[in-house]
């Protein structure tokens, strides 16, 4: 997970709860291993989702292009959210992962009460685990069917949420207008209303949401946790950008570019770019995200090195006597 200054509804869908390799380009019905990294440089080319083609690509074809307006000169209300695809990227979570799918399941629960026609899948991204993660994820696919894994050798958060988010596009049938992208880590735990939450700012006007998100005090420095919430007050319209807890609707990533192939912040790039686009990006505490507290980085320059940075800058504090 990367962060910045200014980081059970089964019978949804059936059919998606498969462990399985991807390559070039992710193949969802077969299984085969690779080491190569996946085309993600024509995540706009509507050639590659035969199905998401017609988003009114062409009305958004020029770089910094802004969003349709209607014959009035105001901005259409959205399209209303008809399905949820959640993108969790992982690498060597084995202690994190089980807990991480928990909440996420809760959240689909949450979400099938609220809004019951919304369909929901669940993404997990393996790169180049050694550990049991892959074991792990295996396990909550096979009971659950929403939720798939997919395997990967690509050692980069960007390419990993790019290649979770081209599989869930082409796996799915609806208008990307409909479809929101729910992006968190595999060290992370998601609220029950996450991602109700979501759907909800969504349909009343959000192309992408910025969540907040929590050091996990259980493995936290308490000077450190105690420096990160003064950095950090939990408030609406925060300058933060989490990959933990950042949502975007589909229609909006493609159009934008999508994540980039790079090791970190590409969390940051991608906001960055649905802003040059004029895309609504709003910003809440309502959704907040509780990650590892760990100084051990994952990724270079991600979550876990900006607490290690964060942790140099603390006083030492006297244990008491």
């Amino acid at each position: 997970m990367t962060g910045h200054e200014g980081r059970q509804g089964a019978g949804n869908h059936a059919g998606l709860g498969s462990q399985r390799d991807t390559g070039s380009r992710p193949n969802l019905g077969s299984q085969r291993d690779t080491g190569s990294r996946p085309n993600l440089g024509s995540q706009r080319d509507v050639g590659r989702h035969p199905n998401l083609g017609r988003q009114g690509a062409g009305n958004h074809a020029g770089k910094g292009s802004q969003p349709d307006l209607d014959s009035r000169g105001n901005e259409p209300c959205p399209a209303a959210i008809r399905h949820v695809a959640v993108i969790v990227p992982a690498h060597n979570e084995e202690q994190r992962l089980g807990h991480a799918l928990g909440s996420l399941l809760r959240a689909v629960q949450g979400l099938e009460q609220h809004f019951p026609a919304v369909t929901t899948s669940i993404f997990v991204v393996l790169d180049s685990c050694t550990d049991r993660s892959a074991r792990i994820a295996a396990s909550f696919a096979a009971a659950h069917p929403i939720l798939s894994a997919i395997d990967v050798k690509l050692r980069s958060t960007g390419a990993s949420r790019a290649t979770g988010v081209a599989s869930a596009l082409e796996a799915g049938t609806q208008d990307p207008k409909g479809v929101w992208l729910a992006n968190t880590d595999a060290d992370s735990t998601v609220p029950a209303d996450w991602l109700v939450r979501q759907v909800a700012l969504a349909n009343a006007g959000a192309d992408a949401i910025l969540g907040s998100v929590e050091p996990d005090p259980a493995d936290s420095d308490a000077a450190v946790l105690l420096r990160w919430q003064e950095l950090h007050p939990f408030k609406e319209s925060h300058p933060h950008i989490y990959g933990a807890n950042l949502g975007v609707r589909a229609s909006a990533y493609l159009q934008s570019g999508g994540f980039p192939a790079v090791r970190a912040h590409e969390d940051r790039m991608l906001v960055e770019r649905l802003r040059r686009h004029g895309f609504r990006v709003q910003a809440t505490d309502s959704i907040r995200v509780t990650t590892s507290g760990r100084t051990h980085a994952r990724a270079p320059q991600g979550f876990a090195a900006y607490l290690r940075a964060l942790a140099q800058d603390v006083p030492v504090i006297a244990e008491s006597a």
